[in-house]
């Protein structure tokens, strides 16, 4: 197992709500966990992934998700056992999108 942290600050979008889980490892291998949470503005994101080695990935991964969320003040916690990067994404989308204000529609 390989745990990745990733931290984006200067997002302006935040959350409303109670922390939402989407997905189960056991069915689609990957289930995520957002959350508010106080950070002065930003988003952390820790990743626990049975596929060792694709820091790079994961990288360009989170940096795309938050490029079009741009979440603040926003934890989000995932149990990875070797999902795809396009489920990774769907599964982030799904998460944030059951946490959003109605007004702020989907990403920017």
């Amino acid at each position: 197992m390989e745990t990745l942290n990733y931290r984006f600050d200067g997002g302006d979008r935040s959350l409303a709500g109670m922390p939402q889980l989407v997905g189960v490892v056991g069915s689609g291998n990957l289930e995520v966990l957002v959350e508010p949470a106080p950070l002065k503005g930003a988003c952390e994101i820790e990743v626990r992934t049975a596929a060792v080695g694709f820091g790079a990935t994961w990288q360009a991964v989170m940096a795309d998700f938050h490029a079009r969320w741009r979440l603040a003040d926003a934890r989000i916690s995932i149990n990875d056992m070797g999902a795809t990067p396009a489920v990774v994404s769907l599964r982030l989308d799904q998460a944030v999108e059951s946490l959003l204000p109605p007004a702020s529609g989907g990403p920017a």
